[in-house]
């Protein structure tokens, strides 16, 4: 049975001699810890230093960030993907503005009410911000504590969370839940990694019941994704006679909602060319009439549920019925302030000239 007294001070020791020095930590401000733990989620810790730094400057307070334009926020996570988390983490900041004066909630109930704050968000908020022993849960902490622990359940299941939650309740510090939290996370990214743990450095070893028994390679236990979903798109760089291009901005629900992108429609019909499809659907959907080139390049994007495989072609807009909120025709200079996703900030790169 593991010391419990002893893990802590192994660990949080540990973790004050070697803590990455992250702007989010220098100081326990409720809001930059919760920007800082939505951008990490899915996303590496170098790519999220800069977005961060960028992102506060623009939006230094709760204040700023719940008066500013949805475009503007969204050009701000502009390359870090899952926009979603971006437009809930504007509506709960919004709310927190409204209902609370501006404080970020420091109770379970009222914070973890607040748009996409999550257990675990609401964990990492609650420990660090304000002291508070709650779990914070992510896949490196599930992955230390199946080796530590010995836990067998499937990661992969959201139903083992509780168990992890569970878990951390029992070991959590009381008097300093956040390096607890801090350090068990940060024993995930750097030493206690998914496939070459480095155990001889590890300040827990001696704690560690998968060390102990040579399993530490075979856990956690996680299942595999199913296969992810191809779709075939064509797109079009559309450019009239004074150089403008045609961009459409897309549906305000499901996938990359609200970002901007050049005209793209998914191909299925096997008995037309793909430049007749694309053509005809830029006719009807936008009323854009349009001479197509050649393809210019192919992107290919891949989500976590699916691959985009798109292919770019050249063209003239020679007529378009007329512009609307969700349709333009933009200069250089201005195509430059509006949210496009990745693959299509691929294809300004390397199509738009």
């Amino acid at each position: 049975m593991i010391d419990k007294q002893e893990f802590r001070q192994d660990l949080i020791g540990w973790f004050e001699e070697e803590m990455r020095d992250l702007p989010w930590r220098k100081d326990q401000d409720p809001y930059k810890i919760w920007v800082s733990e939505i951008m990490l989620q899915q996303t590496r810790v170098d790519t999220v230093i800069p977005y961060f730094n960028r992102f506060m400057e623009q939006f230094p307070t709760i204040e700023a960030l719940s008066g500013a334009e949805e475009e503007k926020v969204l050009k701000a996570w502009e390359g870090l993907g899952y926009y979603s988390r971006a437009r809930n983490l504007h509506s709960a900041v919004k709310e927190v503005h409204e209902k609370y004066d501006g404080r970020v909630p420091d109770t379970p109930k009222e914070i973890s009410a607040l748009k996409g704050v999550g257990p675990y968000t609401a964990g990492a908020i609650l420990s660090q911000a304000y002291g508070i022993p709650e779990p914070a849960v992510d896949g490196n902490v599930m992955r230390v504590l199946s080796r530590i622990l010995l836990i067998e359940d499937d990661i992969a299941k959201a139903s083992s969370r509780k168990v992890f939650e569970k878990a951390v309740r029992e070991l959590i510090s009381h008097e300093n839940p956040s390096y607890f939290n801090q350090a068990l996370m940060e024993l995930g990214a750097i030493v206690c990694t998914p496939t070459s743990p480095s155990c001889l450095l590890c300040p827990v070893r001696e704690h560690c019941t998968a060390f102990h028994e040579g399993v530490q390679h075979e856990l956690p236990i996680k299942t595999k994704n199913k296969k992810q979903r191809e779709v075939h798109l064509a797109a079009a760089v559309l450019k009239d006679d004074t150089g403008r291009t045609l961009i459409h901005k897309r549906a305000e629900k499901g996938l990359l909602a609200n970002l901007w992108e050049f005209p793209n429609i998914e191909i299925h019909l096997p008995y037309k060319t793909e430049k007749e499809q694309l053509r005809e659907a830029l006719k009807l959907e936008f009323g854009a009439d349009i001479a197509l080139g050649e393809m210019i390049g192919t992107i290919e994007h891949v989500f976590s549920h699916l691959t985009w495989n798109i292919h770019v072609y050249e063209g003239t807009l020679i007529e378009l019925k007329e512009e609307k909120p969700d349709l333009k025709v933009v200069s250089p200079e201005e195509i430059e302030v509006f949210p496009f996703p990745v693959s299509h900030q691929k294809m300004i790169k390397q199509f738009y000239k």
